[in-house]
């Protein structure tokens, strides 16, 4: 089972189950790497020249080309979620609150985080880190540091993933959840047509795509209006990333292009 995904370094890198990574130029031929450990990772990100991939039991990883794999101490033993890059911090999240590192190798637990709740996705855009999880928890910190809890009630539904993308924040999740939000404090619901869990979501070449439950994919050029496109599978996809002019999902024993 494949978790994440995220491209940098002309290289995609996808890491999963087991401490499963593989990594490639094209998206289409992939090579199987040794990670080092045999906990699950489940986010993965590239950012100041290194990967960081982060999973179970607190464990992070860092690369400078996605092949050699470094574990690095994160000062927790809870699981790690998700983990993105932005405003020269790599920031995690996941079951024991949010942890920022400046060169992804020395970490800090940060305890301003307002939330005692689980922080599945993290994403950077407009000057603003963005944080969303269970139950339909959203966060915004511009330092990494100091959060606030931004309260919505267009939805109850858990939220797993957040990208930003055209000057948006998508936020996607449980029962075909789509949120839209321009400065990450204010959130629309959108219209998705679909009640399959939506478990990942990427922006590239003026488009929002987002993937999930047996196979679904939506893609949307201004993320108000979605279309369902054809998989081509029935499998469960996990997640979805842009780069060398091409679209790449991951899920269930399958990589999809």
């Amino acid at each position: 089972n494949l978790y994440g995904v995220t491209y940098g370094n002309s290289t995609f890198v996808t890491v999963g189950h087991s401490g499963a990574v593989l990594t490639s130029s094209d998206g289409t031929t992939w090579t199987s790497r040794t990670s080092g450990t045999t906990n699950n990772l489940y986010g993965v990100t590239y950012g100041n020249s290194t990967f960081v991939t982060v999973g179970d039991n607190g464990t992070i990883l860092t690369s400078s080309d996605g092949t050699s794999w470094t574990q690095r101490t994160s000062g927790t033993s809870e699981y790690l979620q998700g983990v993105t890059y932005g405003n020269g911090l790599f920031v995690s999240v996941g079951d024991d609150g949010i942890l920022t590192s400046s060169d992804g190798t020395n970490w800090t637990q940060q305890k301003n985080t307002g939330t005692s709740e689980v922080l599945i996705g993290i994403t950077y855009g407009n000057g603003l880190f963005v944080s969303v999880g269970y139950p339909s928890i959203i966060l915004t910190s511009s330092n990494g540091t100091s959060w606030t809890q931004q309260r919505t009630s267009v939805t109850s539904y858990y939220l797993d993933r957040v990208i930003y993308g055209n000057g948006l924040f998508v936020s996607v999740g449980e029962e075909g959840i789509i949120l839209t939000s321009s400065d990450g404090t204010s959130w629309t619901k959108r219209t998705s047509r679909t009640t399959k869990y939506l478990f990942g979501v990427t922006y590239g070449n003026g488009l929002f795509v987002t993937v999930g439950e047996e196979g679904i994919i939506l893609t949307s050029s201004n993320g108000t209006s979605w279309t369902e496109r054809t998989s081509g599978t029935s499998m469960s996809l996990r997640g979805v990333t842009y780069g060398n002019s091409t679209f790449v999902t991951i899920g269930l024993s399958l990589i999809h292009i």
